[in-house]
């Protein structure tokens, strides 16, 4: 990957709305000039001298190597109502957070591990964007569609309006 920027999309693509990072992604996409595989189960590594994208199916310890490499790097996930916002954009830093699935890590644990193991820690941001629905089909929900055609314009204007510094 070449970029200073990283672009994380994650969730279950096959689960409506929880799929929304992979949509988020292939905006992205487009607007780099390139494309990704019609197949949301097929892995996903997109590298420009703008940004790279990659979509996973969950946050995972070894994922720490990854982004030790990235100056900034931009997490996109799927929210349901304990958040407010219908698109959340927050700062992170890192920090240990316990999580009652044996299988789930978040973004900011991530970044922890980041920094312990690599001594460097990402400028991070999460987008958490509103899923409505969550049934077995790769379509998005039309509301949280339109979400995310506008967290895609929002996450670009990050990417374009502030570079990583030298």
């Amino acid at each position: 990957m070449n970029a200073e920027t990283l672009v994380i999309g994650y969730g279950n693509a096959d689960r409506q709305d929880d799929g929304v990072g992979w949509h988020v992604l292939k905006h992205l996409a487009e607007k780099i000039g390139s494309t990704i595989p019609e197949d949301p189960g097929a892995p996903i590594e997109i590298s420009s001298e703008q940004v790279d994208l990659l979509f996973i199916l969950q946050i995972f310890p070894e994922l720490a190597q990854t982004l030790a490499q990235y100056k900034r790097v931009c997490f996109v996930d799927a929210h349901t109502a304990e958040i407010k916002d219908e698109i959340a954009w927050s700062e992170l830093t890192p920090a240990y957070e316990r999580s009652p699935f044996t299988h789930h890590m978040s973004p900011k644990t991530v970044l922890s591990i980041t920094a312990t193991i690599y001594d460097h820690v990402p400028e991070a941001v999460l987008v958490s964007i509103r899923g409505l629905s969550f049934q077995f089909e790769r379509e998005l929900s039309p509301k949280t569609a339109a979400l995310a055609e506008e967290a895609t314009q929002r996450i670009w204007n990050w990417i374009t309006a502030s570079p990583p510094s030298a």
